[in-house]
């Protein structure tokens, strides 16, 4: 990094942190603090979502997990395509959450069930998201230290200063500075802002890459030439392929559709305008990636073809034996005669010159890692380290996730290196500010709020959600601190959100979608469906130093190994649980979908023992004699439309009476292209292709040229420039109504941000008599 690397970062972080601080005057109340005043358009919020959910840790993840599975499984991920457009055509869950005019997770929970329960699933929601969420700061700064080739000690005052710790305080900080403001305000600006910056970038990394390697010389080759049942490219050949596989594929369709509205309120879900603006953001979302994905999916495929293919032979071994230095000296600080004889060993390995046609392929047991790998485990054996399995684990953990940045690192030229950072420095706070923002403001709202007897002042509140977010910045730093990684990234992430996950499907759909629901159903299902992930998660962490050897020294292994083989045999080879001294048995997808079926059990068996007559959804919704419309009130259902021949269509992706000429194009793009196109054509009809003939594995590198580098530069090239040109006018028309909001006076109608105060007597009264409802139905 030279001076100019350095400015490309520090000018623009600068620039944004001054916007953040500069949107405090717009806020006046909590409502403002919270969801931004509701003023929020479709491009603000759509845009805004791609650096918000696009972090460091996503891209490092992508890596890892392609790095084990390679890109066939993305031919059968488009199994989710319909799925998606339905979700976002019809506003699945997030259409009925904004009719309730919640503001929070929490707050629907109470409406729905009861406070208790509110308290409780809140609880374990947030602490949930908190872990989950507080590894991101941890890898994106191993992230850092590895790309920039930061040292992992520094002197300070005569001490040897981990460098760790003072990145994760420094990033952590510019995150508080970004939320502290003005709440949801400066997200969704800074959140807008980042991304628009970012499109440009995205181009940049693209053309990089492409300038770099070959599809058909280096990357068709290397994804061939893999062990049969193992194929990296041909979506036929995968049987055999662990983790990443056909039955996590199941699991993520079915989180997809249950755990649709898990996290939902206390996110932009909450700022629209109205909810059929907050609906089309959702719907712009098929658009708004533009190179975002294949930037990041050229960066996981650049990994292999560099990594694995001959013709880096050399520079690939060099990036090995560097990552290896790296990583030893991070796990094995406390042990330096340890690190220095895994070192000696690993530079003594050759050169592995694979040659693609005439040596064994690669596969889970064959691959240019295995001596490395291989060798650190038999050094740390020979040398009795205590709990050296867990050493171990962690070194391959880091091994594994650090590769990109590393080998990115002895490519990138400085001023590359400096838009790259800038880069990641932007996705990580844009990710990791709306993440405590969350977390803070759930814990406020649905939490501490209820349990307070008097309301809060607006400057109270404020004052609440501030050291609320102060309270839980320095939890992410602690957990970073003593966070140790030992699997792969989206593993432990799919596990720690299964603790909330697991029950929250049959929770938030049911209350959303069902009358017979109830609060005994919710329970039960909160019991179940989070008690197994808490249990897996403790086998998980501790099987290398605690369980198996406490197996290992009762004899109970050979028989524990036997159950789960014959329990797994049925589901073979997408599901394989065999006794492993450093590795749980049960990975975390697996753990998730028993957990998930459990939740769904419990709620229906815990709703229908316990029924006592149906919920009042039109009271929640605010529909029927509820309704603030008075037209509605008197029975005239407003947008209302019978089925026809003529409309049928529209009606299933959810087009209706406040559909503009322009909303029903991009819906329909939206549908032509997710569902004609990539689903229709490129999944259906290939596979009924390759059914009737199939197709030569090379065929298969054509095919994803077409569909991976084709076809999504050229979308990429429409949707950058629309996106970029959208938000840039969207963000001014945020600032004109925030101004305007400010000039006007506080009672302008709008309560707490969801119930004018022409309105507030009759709906304190409806609140009344829901409330009056839940705790009866707790009584029952």
């Amino acid at each position: 990094m030279t001076l100019v690397s350095w400015l490309i970062v520090i000018i623009p972080v600068a620039m944004i942190l001054g916007i953040a601080f500069f949107a405090r005057r717009y806020v006046r109340d909590v409502a403002d603090y919270l969801a931004a005043g509701r003023v929020a358009g479709r491009y603000v919020i759509s845009v805004g979502d791609l650096a918000s959910g696009l972090s460091v840790i996503t891209l490092v993840a992508l890596c890892e997990q392609n790095y084990q599975c390679g890109m066939a499984m993305t031919f059968w991920n488009q199994l989710t395509i319909p799925l998606g457009i339905f979700m976002s055509l019809t506003g699945y869950c997030v259409y009925r959450f904004r009719a309730s005019r919640c503001l929070s997770g929490g707050q629907f929970l109470e409406q729905r069930y009861s406070r208790n329960f509110r308290i409780v699933g809140a609880s374990i929601r947030t602490l949930a998201e908190m872990v989950t969420n507080a590894i991101g700061p941890a890898v994106a700064v191993r992230f850092f230290i590895y790309f920039l080739g930061i040292p992992h000690k520094i002197p300070m005052f005569g001490f040897q200063v981990p460098t760790y710790g003072i990145l994760v305080a420094i990033l952590l900080a510019l995150a508080l500075a970004l939320i502290w403001p003005a709440g949801r305000i400066s997200l969704l600006i800074t959140d807008c802002l980042q991304s628009i910056i970012s499109y440009p970038i995205f181009v940049v990394i693209t053309v990089f890459i492409l300038a770099n390697i070959s599809w058909f010389g280096d990357v068709t080759p290397v994804m061939l030439d893999r062990t049969p049942g193992e194929s990296f490219l041909n979506p036929m050949d995968i049987q055999s392929l662990r983790d990443f596989n056909m039955f996590s594929l199941v699991v993520v369709i079915t989180s997809s559709i249950l755990n649709r509205a898990a996290f939902i309120g206390n996110d932009t879900t909450s700022v629209g305008r109205t909810p059929h603006e907050q609906k089309m953001a959702g719907i712009l979302g098929t658009w708004r990636n533009g190179f975002a994905m294949v930037m990041t999916s050229l960066v996981a495929i650049f990994v292999i073809a560099y990594m694995v293919g001959g013709r880096f032979a050399e520079k690939s071994h060099q990036v090995r034996v560097a990552l290896a230095d790296k990583v030893t000296a991070e796990v094995f600080d406390e042990a330096p005669a340890v690190r220095a004889k895994v070192m000696e060993n690993v530079r003594q390995l050759p050169v592995e010159h694979h040659v693609i046609g005439r040596d064994r392929p690669y596969g889970a047991g064959h691959s240019p890692d295995k001596a490395f790998l291989q060798t650190t485990l038999k050094t740390v054996t020979d040398s009795k380290l205590p709990n050296g399995n867990a050493y171990f684990q962690e070194f391959r953990s880091l091994y594994n996730q650090m590769m990109m940045p590393t080998m990115l690192r002895s490519l990138f030229p400085p001023v590359l290196m400096g838009v790259f950072a800038l880069l990641m420095v932007m996705l990580l706070l844009s990710t990791d500010d709306s993440r405590i923002f969350n977390a803070s403001s759930t814990l406020i709202q649905d939490v501490i709020l209820p349990l307070k007897k008097n309301p809060m002042s607006t400057e109270e509140h404020l004052i609440y959600l501030k050291l609320c977010t102060l309270g839980v910045t320095i939890f992410f730093f602690v957990v970073s601190l003593f966070f140790a990684q030992m699997d792969y990234i989206t593993m432990f992430t799919t596990i720690m959100c299964a603790v909330w996950m697991g029950a929250s499907g049959p929770i938030m759909v049911g209350g959303f979608y069902t009358r017979w629901g109830n609060t005994t159903g919710a329970w039960s299902a909160l019991l179940f469906g989070s008690g197994l992930p808490v249990l897996g998660l403790f086998c998980q962490r501790n099987w290398a130093d605690l369980i198996y050897p406490w197996l290992e020294n009762r004899g109970y292994v050979q028989s524990v190994g036997r159950f789960l083989e014959m329990v797994s045999g049925p589901f073979n080879p997408y599901i394989v649980w065999k006794m492993d001294p450093i590795k749980f048995p049960i990975n975390s997808y697996e753990l998730y979908f028993i957990a998930m079926m459990l939740g769904i059990a419990a709620y229906v068996i815990g709703s229908m023992v316990t029924y006592k007559g149906p919920f009042n959804l039109d009271r929640l919704y605010h529909k029927g004699i509820y309704s603030d419309d008075p037209d509605e009130r008197s029975g005239k259902k407003k947008g209302e439309s019978a089925w026809t021949l003529r409309n049928v269509y529209s009606k299933l992706i959810g087009i209706d009476s406040e559909y503009t000429t322009g909303d029903k194009v991009i819906a329909w793009s939206v549908f032509v292209w997710s569902g004609v196109y990539s689903f229709g054509g490129m999944f259906v009809g290939v596979l009924i292709w390759n059914f009737i003939s199939p197709w030569p594995a090379h065929y298969w590198g054509v095919y994803f040229f077409i569909s991976m580098i084709c076809t999504a530069l050229i979308v990429g090239v429409v949707s950058t420039v629309w996106f970029f040109i959208g938000g840039l006018i969207d963000l001014r028309r945020l600032f004109l109504d925030l101004e305007k909001r400010v000039a006007n006076p506080l009672d302008n109608g709008v309560v707490e941000g969801h119930v004018s105060l022409a309105d507030k007597a009759r709906f304190d009264a409806i609140e009344q008599e829901m409330k009056s409802e839940h705790k009866d139905d707790s009584a029952r």
